[in-house]
């Protein structure tokens, strides 16, 4: 298993910009709620799947297999 950044930069600094201007939480999600802040709860679980492949919510990061 591998995290990684999404190789598309846009991507990447339009998300880092989102996280900065709201304090780590994740731009994607509406509210600053402690299961929101970046690296989000619904990712981590994501990561703990043995099935799951993908894109957490706001594409920032890759969970590879």
């Amino acid at each position: 298993m591998k995290i990684r950044l999404n190789e598309d930069q846009e991507v990447v600094k339009t998300i880092k910009e989102g996280l900065a201007a709201k304090d780590g939480f994740c731009p994607c999600k509406v509210g600053k709620l402690p299961e929101n802040k970046c690296m989000c709860e619904e990712f981590k679980a994501q990561i703990k799947d043995p099935d799951f492949e993908g894109f957490c919510h706001c594409k920032l990061y890759y969970k590879e297999k």
